[in-house]
């Protein structure tokens, strides 16, 4: 049976990636999908850990051949997620988990209807860019468009099946593991994975 599919989006900010990154470490069932960017890497990144690092013409000519699942632009950058990564780890029994921003679960949802959608929200918008500015990777001008766009991806949020608020980090961690772990046991899974215990007798 094929791995589930989550979704996981939030405004820059949001903590998304930390979330994200603390339910990957306790969990060995879930693996995250590596997206492709044209974005320069931060200070602490690594290419093929949080993203592949590609140029544009390099992005472009991949997503001309259909690579993609779903691609994006987004602040000037373009991010795409490999479709053959998704399907060859689903196809072996994992979960796999993708950040993306909304556009890009708009398109992996019209292609996997079943995946679960998940979205993080900050307490606040001047909770939001506190912690933008406290991350002292971003120039002034991107942190406010970061702002900017904040607002209208927020929007998007009647469009995902859970939200979690991330006010306490642990909380929050606690609550995406708890929505990871209620969608490997709802009826329709379970008894696909164990028939002999439904089958009638």
């Amino acid at each position: 049976m094929n791995g589930l599919l989550f979704i996981v989006s939030a405004p820059s900010g949001a903590g998304k990636s930390s979330l994200v990154n603390a339910v990957l470490a306790e969990d060995p069932r879930l693996v995250l999908s590596i997206s492709y960017t044209t974005r320069p890497p931060r200070p602490a990144e690594r290419h093929g850990r949080e993203y592949f690092f590609v140029d544009r013409d390099a992005f472009l000519a991949m997503a001309a051949a259909g690579e993609f699942l779903e691609s994006a632009e987004v602040h000037g950058n373009l991010y795409g997620t490999s479709h053959r990564q998704i399907s060859e780890v689903r196809a072996g029994g994992r979960d796999v988990v993708l950040e993306i921003d909304w556009q890009g679960a708009q398109q992996v949802r019209r292609i996997f209807p079943d995946a679960i959608g998940i979205f993080i929200l900050p307490p606040s918008l001047a909770e939001l860019e506190r912690r933008l500015r406290g991350r002292g990777q971003d120039a002034e001008a991107v942190i406010r468009a970061r702002l900017e766009a904040a607002a209208d991806e927020m929007g998007h949020v009647a469009e995902f099946d859970y939200v979690i608020i991330n006010n306490d980090f642990d909380d929050a961690r606690r609550d995406l593991a708890a929505v990871v772990r209620a969608s490997r046991l709802t009826l329709a899974r379970q008894s696909a994975l164990h028939p002999e215990l439904f089958a009638k007798r």
